[in-house]
């Protein structure tokens, strides 16, 4: 068994849960927060874990938080419900462990887009995804949660797989939500809309996801992926802008 936790949040992941309990089937303890799922979900995590606890939805960063707190391991890694442990970083989690010479792990993150995962030479999205439990924190995003960690990272070269796109409904169903969380987020905090943003970034989104990340590689998937990316960029900064209105309304 590898000595960490694993710490899981979920709804309604019958689809996808299985698939990533699989790939951390070997670790020491897995930590199951869910906010309740009204499906299969819940079965199917109780065939590789006991550990399982609700919790209504408190936020992305909140919900991480509470269930890395509930790890009893030095060691934790964080998995979405709809990603898998490639083998190659489950191995290099095993060394760092041993090696102790880090503090965690900055993660490839790769998503599987339109039926098949983008070609290895894009540039892949990086989180710090395996850390020691005491030195990381959540901040207070809304959405696009991320952890800070008081110590040593070192960047992996190894990949967690996100199977979380199946289609295009789906991310745009996901933008559309995420875009709203991010304008309120920057409302709250008394930020403006800029007319020289509304302007410019879309194409500046696009080359960035398009040019930059090289998605020019994935064909018209990549294509696609890069407009809608370009889109989201965009509906962040109309949506402030439409708050922005409403609070002066107000």
């Amino acid at each position: 068994m590898i000595k960490a936790s694993v710490y899981i949040i979920c709804q309604n992941e019958e689809k996808h849960i299985k698939r990533c309990l699989e790939s951390v089937k070997d670790f020491d303890e897995i930590i199951i927060v869910d906010s309740g799922s009204s499906d299969k979900t819940l079965e199917i995590a109780s065939a590789y874990t006991d550990k399982i606890f609700h919790q209504d939805f408190l936020g992305y960063a909140k919900q991480k938080e509470f269930a890395k707190n509930l790890c009893s391991h030095e060691w934790v890694l964080n998995l979405d419900a709809d990603e898998e442990l490639s083998s190659e970083l489950k191995n290099e989690i095993i060394t760092t462990i041993q090696n102790d010479d880090c503090d965690g792990l900055e993660v490839n993150i790769f998503s599987k887009y339109l039926g098949k995962f983008p070609n290895k030479l894009c540039k892949a999205i990086t989180r710090i995804r395996f850390f020691r439990k005491n030195l990381g924190s959540y901040g207070a995003k809304l959405v696009h949660e991320s952890i800070s960690l008081n110590g040593k990272v070192k960047k992996s070269k190894n990949f967690i797989y996100d199977h979380g796109l199946t289609t295009i409904q789906t991310q745009i169903d996901k933008i559309n939500s995420y875009s709203s969380l991010r304008a309120s987020e920057k409302s709250n905090k008394n930020r403006s809309a800029s007319s020289l943003k509304l302007i410019f970034v879309f194409p500046l989104a696009f080359f960035k996801s398009y040019i930059v990340r090289r998605n020019f590689l994935n064909g018209k998937r990549g294509f696609i992926l890069a407009v809608i990316l370009a889109f989201y960029a965009f509906l962040k900064e109309a949506k402030l802008y439409e708050q922005n209105l409403n609070n002066k309304k107000n």
